[in-house]
């Protein structure tokens, strides 16, 4: 793992030496705190770079993202306002097009089409049952431990085994995806986060077949009460909102529950705390979103001394606003959801709710099933993703003493488990997770991810 920058190397404010801090890379990646640190040098906000050639203004303190979020009148979300996009100074490649440019969901509108797509958003999320929730993230959870619990090395990699097909799951069972469209949704999904070429037209093309057959045949998920609110969404219009609940919330959830599990099985951390309170932690201290939700000023405001130009993007770090210094005093008065880990304003996460309780679910059924889990490195050794856009970890390995976990089916006919069916073996249930969470399919059952998982459920 690099060593931390250290402080006594970075060329103060206003030296010749000095360009823009780079929100990228392994300098930043190796200790995002310290780069924090010293942006708050520059005031309430800084340049930073959140690409090569892409320049942003950073929002650090807690008060100043709350004045921006809570702005809609000053500081918009349409990035077709951008300057320099529109000017040509964003290069055609630029890894962060992907995470700014425009689309026609509510995370990129303002005003009263911002408000039409986010009632339908919030609305249809109203209905999902949280009993329900609870059990879909425990029977993910349960079959993604399966895979790897009893092979007889006792390890895992958490993040590639466990973290990051979890929330796949789960959205793949709440848009109601029947077992060959799951699979394309989770891998188009993956393969954008992963920059697989082509990934976008698989997932695109995925989800525009899961409308098609929820207009055919309706039925109580998530896409269906989207499709049927009463703003009446287009077709196009609902995959976009699709869209924007898989990304918006997969890859977040990821950083989550790899995160608070890491924190909880952490030395630091004080034994017999509740989960809730890992998790709370980490939105606190180790915010998954950390540096994101562009706005442009609808005209130049002055901001603690420094003019935010009209049109140039100002990114909020969370990471940043939740862990500012001047919070330090009173930050024990404050509530524990007064994070900014999801927003604040008209455009806060509309999924929080959820969100929070996906993972505390994942990672209290963790461990349950395998309680004696511990990490294999110390969490302060643990090396950290150099992007800007998130706060997660890079890997995460474990150990725990090997033993099988029934499958649903196994669960709700306590006969089965009881030996009137046989069980798995230690090896049948590793080859059925050969390779990983994206590996390929066992033997037994073809397909993707969440064919498999839906086999699992029924005990084949």
């Amino acid at each position: 793992m690099q060593q931390p920058l250290d402080p006594h190397e970075i060329p103060p404010p206003g030296c010749p030496a000095h360009g823009n801090t780079q929100l990228y890379g392994p300098a930043f990646g190796a200790d995002p705190d310290g780069q924090y640190a010293h942006l708050r040098t520059f005031g309430l906000s800084a340049p930073v770079d959140i690409a090569p050639d892409v320049q942003v203004e950073l929002v650090t303190s807690y008060d100043a993202a709350l004045y921006v979020l809570q702005n809609p009148a000053s500081f918009v979300r349409d990035s077709r306002r951008w300057n320099a996009l529109n000017e040509g100074r964003v290069p055609a490649d630029s890894p962060a097009l992907p995470m700014m440019s425009y689309r026609p969901n509510a995370l990129f509108s303002d005003g009263a089409a911002h408000a039409r797509l986010r009632q339908a958003v919030t609305d249809s999320l109203a209905t999902v049952n949280e009993l329900q929730l609870v059990r879909q993230t425990q029977q993910s959870a349960d079959y993604l431990i399966s895979r790897f619990s009893a092979e007889p090395r006792g390890q895992a990699e958490l993040m590639a085994e466990y973290a990051q097909p979890l929330p796949l799951l789960v959205f793949s069972d709440l848009f109601g995806c029947p077992p060959e469209i799951g699979d394309r949704v989770i891998a188009g999904i993956s393969g954008i986060f992963e920059g697989t070429p082509g990934a976008d037209e698989v997932l695109g093309g995925a989800l525009a077949e899961l409308i098609a057959l929820k207009r055919r045949r309706p039925a109580a998920d998530l896409t269906t009460r989207l499709m049927e609110h009463s703003a009446q969404l287009s077709d196009e219009e609902v995959l976009h909102q699709l869209v924007t609940l898989l990304s918006g919330g997969t890859a977040p959830l990821t950083a989550a529950i790899a995160t608070s599990s890491a924190l909880y099985l952490g030395e630091e951390w004080q034994t017999g705390l509740p989960v809730e309170d890992a998790v709370s932690q980490t939105l606190w201290n180790y915010a998954p979103i950390a540096n994101y939700a562009a706005h442009y000023p609808t005209h130049d405001v002055e901001l603690g001394g420094r003019v935010l130009r009209a049109n140039d993007p100002v990114l909020v770090s969370f990471a940043a606003a939740n862990t500012d210094p001047k919070l330090t005093e009173h930050r024990q008065q404050l509530s524990a959801k007064a994070h900014l880990a999801f927003g604040a304003g008209p455009h806060a996460c509309p999924a929080k709710d959820p969100a929070f309780m996906i993972a505390v679910t994942a990672v209290e059924t963790l461990l349950n099933r395998l309680p004696d889990i511990e990490m294999r490195v110390p969490f302060k050794t643990l090396t950290w993703a150099p992007t800007p856009w998130s706060r997660s970890l890079v890997t995460l390995p474990v150990r725990f003493s090997p033993r099988t976990v029934p499958s649903a089916a196994e669960h709700t006919h306590p006969r089965a488990a009881q030996g009137s069916q046989p069980s798995a073996t230690p090896e049948q249930r590793s080859a059925a997770g050969a390779s990983g969470p994206m590996g390929a399919a066992s033997s037994q059952h073809k397909g993707g991810l969440f064919s498999r998982f839906l086999a699992w459920t029924r005990g084949e």
